[in-house]
């Protein structure tokens, strides 16, 4: 790829707009600054003082977002070398491992309204809306797996 000029104006731009879309998806809007700033990083890794700079905004509200993306497994924490600074740096398979875990979330989803249906009857109206809700989420599960393989087939071959 030929040598390209960032436009840190378009840059800034994106990051809102991405931190947008991820607040509409129902994340907090700091850790969604935060990770979008992340992301714009070439190396995927920035200092407190770098997000705060990039996104104008104070030590504290860096801190709180980094905490939250950090608890939610989408960031990692780690020294910089003969520094008492952390970096804060994006997982290389952070989609990946946040989609596994929502796999996990299905599964314990379905045994939890299987329980339901045990509780209210399987017969009953209640018991067949959520027998209805357990098959749905079923299928998620299997779909979700079959695109997953997918995914990692594809990101291989690359």
């Amino acid at each position: 790829m030929a040598d390209q000029q960032r436009d840190e104006e378009a840059v800034d731009r994106f990051v809102e707009r991405f931190a947008s879309e991820l607040v509409e998806a129902g994340m907090q809007r700091m850790p969604a600054r935060v990770f979008a700033a992340l992301l714009v990083a070439d190396d995927g890794a920035l200092t407190s003082a770098e997000v705060g700079e990039r996104l104008k905004v104070s030590p504290a509200a860096v801190s709180g977002a980094v905490r939250y993306l950090a608890q939610v497994g989408l960031i990692s924490r780690e020294r910089e070398p003969g520094s008492r600074r952390e970096r804060y740096r994006l997982h290389s398979d952070q989609w990946y491992e946040t989609f596994t875990r929502r796999d996990r979330f299905l599964t314990r989803l379905e045994s939890t309204l299987a329980s339901g249906v045990d509780a209210v009857g399987g017969g009953t109206p209640a018991g067949e809306r959520i027998a209805e809700t357990a098959d749905f989420f079923a299928f998620l599960q299997r779909e979700w797996t079959k695109t997953m393989e997918r995914w990692r087939a594809e990101r291989s071959g690359r």
